[in-house]
């Protein structure tokens, strides 16, 4: 991605707003709200139907000019949507697929799948991690012959991979919603299924989008974008905003307010500034220089992950993804034994090292802890920026579209 984005510097003044490693929460809430939203979670574990009321009335309201995703309607007879997770075999974009999924499992208001396009095991980036999907899309078909509710497209390296793009046109056509999380949205333009409708994707890829698919409405601006059963985001980091905002349309406010709160999120509102992200001359271009640096030297050293059973799903994949984005650095995920590890929310991760084992990593970094969920970008930033420098960990935050860090190094 660094190599795609340096060419296009601009001048642009100043860098990302917010605050350095204040958690998720602190892109989008007060401290205030914080407080409220940690009152919540206690309640919600305690009473969960006051919980639920509480978060969904801390939550901020909404803007008239708020995308809202359409309100599902039930098909088929099924008690709950149908919710396929898509990822391209040879390479997709680890939290892009990881983090929707985990979301929309724990909400508990879907039945939600990891598929593959093809057999064998799922291979991720930018860490080399791989997973082992519960079906491919030909499974999934004949499971559900009358196809998805919803469909999330992480991004992925071949997004004109025909397999893929022929199997998204044809749920769409048995009225499926297609999520595109970040670049996915270049594979579902590539289906042609966008032509005059309204969508957003990572900021990088701006240019790129507009020459390729001038025939859709490229918006800037937006955490995401709603145009009748296309949903699209921008960068990595709102995966959980849209995934979010997809339990609030399939199962309401209050349910999606309990589940922020347990993630340690307040706002999955669509209001975002995505022209922050762009390289400028200065600190933004500084930084991306410093995770440029260490991939085009080849100097990229391993940070053993620990993995073991009941992993936070959401914590694992923006700690790997992350540290696998600094250019001095790729993370593995190590665990006791070579066997599949289950995480909290069901997905099987093959284990990229035995620890102990002679090719297991020196350095490693210390298990995960109860923090909430979505905080882990920041704790992930945080020790980027320890180890790295806090240009490096800028420019992971500029990699992920994630508002919520600023490099005090400047």
């Amino acid at each position: 991605m660094v190599a795609r984005i340096l060419p296009r510097l601009r001048p642009r003044r100043g860098g990302l707003p917010g605050r350095p490693a204040a958690a998720f929460t602190s892109a989008f809430a007060t401290p205030n709200q914080e407080n409220r939203m940690k009152t919540a979670t206690h309640l919600a574990k305690l009473l969960p139907l006051a919980g639920a009321l509480l978060c969904a009335a801390t939550a901020p309201a909404l803007a008239a000019s708020d995308e809202t995703i359409a309100p599902y309607q039930a098909r088929f007879g099924r008690a709950q949507p149908v919710i396929a997770v898509i990822g391209e075999s040879s390479g997709t974009e680890l939290s892009d697929y990881v983090i929707p999924y985990a979301v929309l499992s724990r909400s508990g208001a879907a039945e939600v799948l990891s598929l593959a396009s093809r057999p064998g095991r799922l291979q991720m980036t930018p860490a080399p991690l791989q997973i082992d999907p519960q079906a491919t899309i030909t499974q999934f078909d004949a499971r559900f012959p009358d196809g998805a509710d919803y469909i999330i497209v992480p991004k992925v390296g071949k997004d004109k991979d025909s397999r893929l793009l022929a199997w998204l046109r044809d749920q769409n056509k048995k009225g499926a919603t297609i999520v595109s999380i970040c670049d996915g949205a270049l594979a579902v333009a590539a289906t042609g299924l966008l032509k005059g409708h309204r969508a957003t994707a990572h900021w990088a890829t701006e240019e790129r989008r507009a020459k390729a698919y001038p025939d859709t409405d490229w918006v800037a601006n937006k955490r995401y974008v709603a145009d009748r059963r296309f949903v699209s985001s921008s960068g990595i980091s709102a995966a959980i905003p849209t995934s979010l905002a997809l339990v609030e349309a399939i199962a309401g406010r209050a349910r999606a307010g309990a589940l922020a709160a347990e993630l340690g999120v307040s706002d999955w509102s669509s209001r975002h500034d995505s022209s922050v992200f762009q390289p400028g001359y200065g600190q933004n271009a500084k930084a991306l220089a410093a995770i440029g640096g260490g991939r085009w030297s080849g100097t990229s050293t391993g940070i053993g992950v620990p993995l073991g059973a009941g992993v936070d799903d959401i914590a694992l994949a923006f700690t790997l993804d992350a540290y696998s984005r600094t250019g001095s650095s790729v993370a593995l995920a190590v665990s006791a034994s070579a066997a599949p590890v289950r995480t909290r929310d069901g997905l099987m991760i093959v284990p990229d090292r035995v620890a102990g084992a002679g090719d297991a990593p020196a350095i490693m970094l210390p298990p995960f802890d109860a923090a909430p969920a979505a905080h882990w970008i920041d704790k992930a930033l945080a020790g980027i920026a320890r180890r790295y420098g806090p240009d490096a960990a800028f420019g992971v935050a500029l990699a992920f579209e994630y508002p919520g860090y600023k490099n005090e190094g400047n």
